[in-house]
């Protein structure tokens, strides 16, 4: 454990940032005569902000809504895991107070060892669990940030269809990607 934590905080803190500047994007209006004036924001700063600070980039992005969902899945992760550590650790000192003097639990020695090897692996699926969450809230951000600006009009679109099989007369429920152009 001590290895995974140490290995993790050596990548963590090896992430290269660059610094770079915020730009102005002017879209041009074919109806109207005045230009918009739109300030980018950029991926990579979003990400940034994301990995100092859980939501911080959602907060950049202005997606405040986000923000406890991601201390909720963050949170909740968190929780498992230190909660199965605990159970872990317990189940391990009555295992080791057990080899000392064998009447001082009724529990047996294979169900001490069983339920330490079940709670070690909750543990260890929850510490994965919690770094993929972490993980996830940054792409999260920064897929956020790359889709700000994009158009979505109607041009685009998903809906549903019912196709009838020609051969054996069914219907299936199917979806349908529509561009206009």
């Amino acid at each position: 454990m001590r290895t995974f934590l140490i290995i993790a905080s050596l990548l963590y803190f090896s992430y290269t940032v660059q610094a770079q500047e915020d730009e102005l994007v002017i879209l041009k209006d074919s109806i109207s005569e005045t230009d918009l004036r739109i300030a980018v924001i950029k991926p990579s700063k979003v990400s940034f902000y994301s990995a100092i600070l859980p939501g911080l980039g959602q907060a950049y992005n202005k997606k405040y809504w986000k923000i406890p969902i991601v201390y909720a899945a963050l949170g909740t992760t968190t929780y498992l895991y230190i909660y199965n550590d605990t159970k872990y650790k317990e189940y391990r000192s009555i295992f080791k107070k057990k080899k000392l003097d064998e009447n001082s639990t009724d529990l047996t020695f294979d169900i001490l060892q069983r339920a330490q090897e079940y709670h070690k692996k909750q543990r260890d699926g929850y510490m994965l669990l919690t770094v993929g969450m972490y993980l996830l809230q940054i792409v999260e951000a920064s897929v956020d940030a790359h889709l700000q600006y994009h158009s979505t009009d109607s041009k685009l679109s998903v809906s549903p269809q019912i196709i009838r099989e020609p051969i054996s007369g069914n219907t299936k429920l199917a979806a349908s990607l529509t561009f206009k152009f």
